[in-house]
């Protein structure tokens, strides 16, 4: 049987809730349908705010053969195949639109691949993430594509959904309950109908005492490959950014309560010593290593323990992200001008051909002179 979520999925842009800065009257995705003008988009969103529904219903309004693929288990033979398929449409004037979930999770590769079908309109390219599609979606799949930003879910968009969610299930929810249920979703439609489906299969009865029952069941709001695995990491590494150490010491206990990985959080915790302490605090990272090499070797449950150690040590510790920083400029600076030529006194003159031809003349082991490439002297990364 199918989930709740998905029985009560809408299929028309009338019953849509939610985002009316882009459905309602006059709003730019409304007006596309209308007029019949849809380009390859990407819908950039919290989980469970309408973005496979949405993708969903354009094709429906337009009549365009549907494919729906999530960047976690697809890849290039995937979505060769639909490419195919949607050729073969074109010539009977129909057309194809691929909705690829969590693009974010596509690498640099897998994206190029999309670029010439999304470009001479082989396909229409819908792709969602939950995160800034500036830093995980390559730059000309991004200026082939329009960005429109979701929201989460109103109080008044949850209510209806709900509403129509117990209409479903033949069961009543009292106002209590519901309340129950919308702070419980935090805007994610998904989690609220999750919830009251469960509690409804296994009470019968909605009432908030029946909901925070259900609610013992870890795997209904973890899981270790889905949004919320990625929210409560987001929300760990933040807390220790702002040096909350209570905070950070609360979503620790979420993930470890979940059964998540202890080397995950140990790596994310290494890579933190070095992009938000370092400098400040250079030990950071030795304690950090020390974590990790503690979770190898006990395990759960003892290295939790370990774990809150070395949260609390990288909270509190001071925060200097310079080095961070310099590199991500220099790298820019690579990538923007690629390999300038190295300054003459810097070359190694390993043959005396090199030594003729001034490699490593003038060469000084400890000086204060600017020893970038031309183009960027006095350039300062480390700031």
């Amino acid at each position: 049987m199918k989930p709740l979520a998905d029985l009560i999925r809408p299929q028309k842009l009338t019953d849509f809730i939610g985002q009316n800065h882009l459905v309602g009257r006059n709003k730019p995705i409304r007006l596309a349908i209308r007029q019949n003008q849809i380009h390859s988009m990407i819908f950039w969103g919290p989980p469970g705010c309408g973005k496979t529904t949405l993708a969903r219903i354009i094709a429906n309004e337009i009549d365009a053969q549907f494919h729906h693929l999530s960047a976690v288990s697809a890849g290039k033979a995937d979505v060769k195949k639909v490419i195919e398929q949607a050729r073969s449409l074109l010539g009977q004037n129909q057309r194809t639109i691929l909705f690829l979930d969590e693009i974010h999770r596509f690498n640099k590769a897998q994206q190029d691949f999309l670029l010439p079908f999304v470009e001479d309109g082989t396909i229409i390219f819908i792709g969602a993430t939950t995160e800034n599609p500036s830093f995980s979606v390559i730059s000309p799949l991004l200026s082939r594509t329009q960005v429109f930003v979701l929201e989460s879910l109103s109080t008044n968009d949850l209510e209806k959904i709900i509403i129509h969610g117990a209409k479903e299930l033949k069961v009543r929810v009292g106002k209590i309950a519901q309340e129950f249920l919308i702070e419980f979703s935090n805007g994610d439609a998904r989690q609220a109908l999750n919830l009251l489906e469960t509690t409804a299969n296994l009470y019968q009865k909605i009432n908030v005492e029946n909901l925070k029952n259900a609610l013992q069941s870890k795997h209904l709001r973890y899981d270790r490959v889905g949004d919320e695995h990625y929210n409560t990491i987001s929300a760990f590494i933040k807390s220790m950014r702002a040096s909350n150490a209570d905070a950070a010491i609360y979503y620790l206990a979420r993930m470890v309560e979940s059964g998540e990985d202890p080397l995950f959080i140990a790596r994310r915790m290494v890579i933190f010593a070095s992009e938000d302490i370092g400098l400040a605090q250079p030990t950071a990272l030795v304690v950090a290593n020390e974590v990790f090499k503690s979770c190898e070797v006990i395990g759960y449950p003892e290295c939790a323990i370990n774990l809150a150690h070395g949260v609390a040590y990288l909270a509190r510790a001071k925060k200097d992200r310079s080095a961070y920083n310099a590199l991500r400029a220099a790298q820019a600076d690579v990538n923007k001008h690629g390999n300038l030529p190295i300054p003459m006194n810097l070359r190694n003159a390993s043959t005396k051909l090199m030594k003729n031809l001034g490699y490593g003349k003038d060469y000084e082991a400890y000086t204060n002179k600017d020893l970038l490439p031309k183009k960027l002297k006095g350039k300062k990364y480390l700031k």
